[in-house]
């Protein structure tokens, strides 16, 4: 079954780390990238742009209305994600806590309930 991963980044906290706590989260995801090739888990992973560079589309009345800022406001906010093929839920959970940025704010894990694109 394949759970997507999604990784929160919260500003305050980011800034309260030294350089060296950084480059920590870095080299951590480097580390979970092999792990999870090498355990055969790994679809993929992106990270995406800060807040700054979101809008919100919305369709009232036929009009498309565009909005600068994220569709829910807050210091946190959704910035990359890893997408698993694992065979369990305990084993996306575990997979999960192996993300550094689960040590600093948290991970969520949510299964994939539908796929389709030209790559299926």
């Amino acid at each position: 079954m394949k759970y997507l991963l999604s990784m929160y980044m919260n500003p305050t906290i980011w800034e309260s780390l030294s350089e060296e706590e950084q480059s920590a989260v870095f080299q951590g995801h480097d580390e979970f990238q092999k792990t999870i090739i090498a355990s055969g888990e790994m679809v993929g992973t992106k990270a995406i742009g800060d807040p700054s560079q979101t809008t919100v589309v919305r369709v009232r009345d036929g009009a498309a209305k565009v909005a600068e800022g994220p569709y829910v406001p807050g210091e946190e906010f959704f910035c990359g994600y890893y997408v698993v093929d694992c065979a369990t839920r305990e084993r996306a959970d575990e997979l999960a806590a192996l993300i550094p940025d689960a040590r600093h704010t948290a991970v969520e894990v949510r299964p994939i309930v539908f796929e389709a694109g030209p790559e299926l």
